[in-house]
């Protein structure tokens, strides 16, 4: 079994394992290095590749920044958005690399000068009973009102935190240019992001998986977003 504590640390240069694989995903970056992922297996048995970007070395962190950053570099983003929690360290890596002087962080957490006209429910697959909210510090409207905004989160799998943050710009009058992340995990959340108009911008994709006797394989009846393992 994979050493826990080796997930997200460092980039591997070899091919990529073809499945079956034990315990660990290899996600393929556009420059040809991979990142091994743990599997997590879901209530219903299947499987999904995990990334914990605050858990990540920085090597890895800054190197998922700056492949992101060429990806948005074209569509001169005015202001970059941030989405909680773990999306918060990538957008600001994004938006120092895009020239920003600063970016414009969502919260989860209602401070006392908070307008709550200016939050919207939120949910995530990794905390699908957490009851949260997420807000706009309404200082920071100005930052973002009739500006070219992308909007950056560590992974898109469900869609919902990112519906989310977009339901929370509409409410001043914001709709972003792009919506982005390190990772789109399936293609569960494309349906839904695609209606509303936001093509995701990622850097990696990894499929939904399911478990065999030999081990993880994606699984055949889902849509897989990575063509490696077809």
């Amino acid at each position: 079994m994979t050493d826990p504590l080796a997930f997200w640390q460092t980039f591997a240069t070899e091919a990529p394992q073809p499945p079956p694989w034990r315990d660990a995903y290899p996600a393929r970056l556009p420059d040809g290095r991979s990142l091994l992922l743990p599997i997590r297996r879901l209530q219903d048995g299947s499987g999904l590749a995990s990334l914990i970007l605050n858990q990540a070395s920085f090597r890895v962190e800054d190197s998922l920044a700056e492949l992101l950053t060429q990806r948005l570099q074209p569509l001169k983003a005015d202001v970059v958005i941030g989405v909680p929690t773990l999306g918060l360290s990538l957008a600001r890596g994004v938006a120092a690399r895009l020239g920003h002087r600063r970016f414009a962080p969502l919260g989860t957490s209602r401070k006392f000068w908070y307008d709550p006209a200016l939050s919207v429910p939120l949910g995530s697959i990794t905390s699908p009973a957490a009851a949260k909210r997420l807000y706009l510090d309404p200082r920071l409207r100005p930052l973002l009102e009739g500006r070219r905004a992308v909007v950056i989160d560590d992974v898109i799998s469900s869609g919902r935190s990112i519906q989310a943050a977009r339901d929370l710009l509409t409410i001043i009058g914001v709709r972003p240019i792009a919506v982005a992340a390190a990772m789109l995990q399936t293609t569960r959340a494309l349906p839904a992001l695609l209606e509303a108009g936001l093509s995701p911008i990622t850097v990696f994709t990894s499929p939904r998986l399911c478990e065999t006797p030999a081990g993880w394989r994606p699984d055949p009846e889902a849509p897989q977003p990575d063509p490696m393992e077809s």
